[in-house]
């Protein structure tokens, strides 16, 4: 065969494989097989808020003229029941607020489809509501953008905010003088402080991260991680309870930092949020709702409200500059059983008892 038609020969042969590819059928417009759609929830609707202790009417609707072979209903992932009858009535626990989330799970012929929903239960107590006594006052570091207050053998501890102006603070109470400090790096904005065996943790605000000082000498030991916002900070002696801004209050181990539980923070109205700086005081958990004057008393099991503390006029008129900034800090001296509450840029600290209102 001449070299010339062989050429041709080969380019052909080419030209009809390439062809028969191109041939083959196209499938990338074909529709897919359509998804499994057998029930939904018609009742509640996601985000319904209820009262914790009352029961909660719940119906499922098939989406369709498809009869399922079997639906199983979950509450907070855990199996509650086989569904019989599309309606049905759910119990909740009084005294145990916080989100539920329900998940129904229809099985048809080895496959499955999930429908879900999440509801929130207000608390069912009423709060005790409190008023306040100053019993006494002490200066404080009008320049202290107070973010973190706790007191230790006689002295207090403050951690302070602000980018550049952030810090640790060991302080005199009776006089308000810094005898010992640390300053965070300008990127940093310090936030809530706690001490357990004898180390010293702060928070940062949006930085994602957290120190650990030594207690004597605040040399900074090593660092820690953190995937919220870095709020209050308290602990109860084995764990770290921490805010973020929200109505979840976090509970974590001292090395590392890790998540042990959460509670969400509900009153009788719905979710407490914007819990700031926090004090563990007789086995409740303080907290200053930021903007306000108001703290309130939370059941560390439970999230639960159990006393509103109003705090207003505290600072008097006649005691401000006109720099100071909003009601944060609280402190607690075990020994003695005093109760210490101040605020940013505020020229003074108070002793003060809480009283119920009539």
């Amino acid at each position: 065969m001449p070299k010339r038609i062989a050429i041709l020969f080969l380019v052909f042969i080419a030209a009809c494989t390439n062809g028969r590819k191109e041939q083959q059928p196209d499938t990338t417009n074909l529709p897919l097989e359509n998804p499994l759609h057998l029930i939904r929830f018609d009742k509640p609707t996601s985000g319904s808020m209820f009262t914790a202790g009352e029961s909660i009417d719940v119906t499922i609707k098939l989406t369709d003229t498809i009869q399922p072979d079997s639906i199983v209903l979950f509450r907070n992932s855990e199996r509650i029941k086989q569904v019989t009858n599309l309606s049905f009535a759910i119990p909740t626990v009084a005294g145990k607020p916080g989100t539920m989330q329900l998940n129904a799970t229809a099985w048809k012929n080895g496959q499955r489809q999930t429908a879900s929903i999440a509801i929130k239960l207000k608390s069912n107590i009423k709060p005790i509501e409190y008023t306040y006594r100053i019993v006494k006052s002490y200066p404080h570091d009008p320049e202290a953008y107070t973010q973190g207050l706790f007191y230790h053998s006689g002295y207090l501890y403050e951690g302070t905010g602000q980018q550049g102006a952030s810090s640790l603070r060991k302080v005199e109470l009776e006089t308000g003088k810094i005898l010992q400090s640390v300053n965070l790096s300008r990127e940093y904005f310090g936030e809530g402080i706690a001490m357990i065996n004898e180390k010293i943790y702060q928070l940062t605000w949006t930085s994602g991260i957290g120190f650990v000082y030594d207690a004597q000498s605040f040399r900074t030991l090593n660092t820690f991680d953190y995937t919220t916002q870095g709020w209050g900070l308290t602990t109860n002696g084995k764990e770290l309870i921490m805010s973020d801004g929200s109505n979840i209050i976090y509970f974590r181990e001292p090395n590392g930092f890790s998540e042990l539980n959460r509670i969400e923070v509900f009153d009788n109205n719905g979710p407490v949020k914007m819990l700031n700086e926090l004090e563990l005081i007789n086995g409740k958990i303080y907290a200053n709702v930021y903007l306000t004057d108001r703290i309130v008393i939370i059941n560390p099991e439970t999230g639960a409200v159990e006393g509103n503390i109003d705090m207003q006029g505290l600072l008097k008129s006649t005691e401000r500059t006109g720099k100071e900034d909003v009601l944060n800090g609280i402190a607690y001296d075990p020994e003695r059983n005093r109760i210490f509450v101040t605020g940013k840029y505020w020229g003074k600290l108070f002793e003060v008892e809480f009283i119920k209102k009539k």
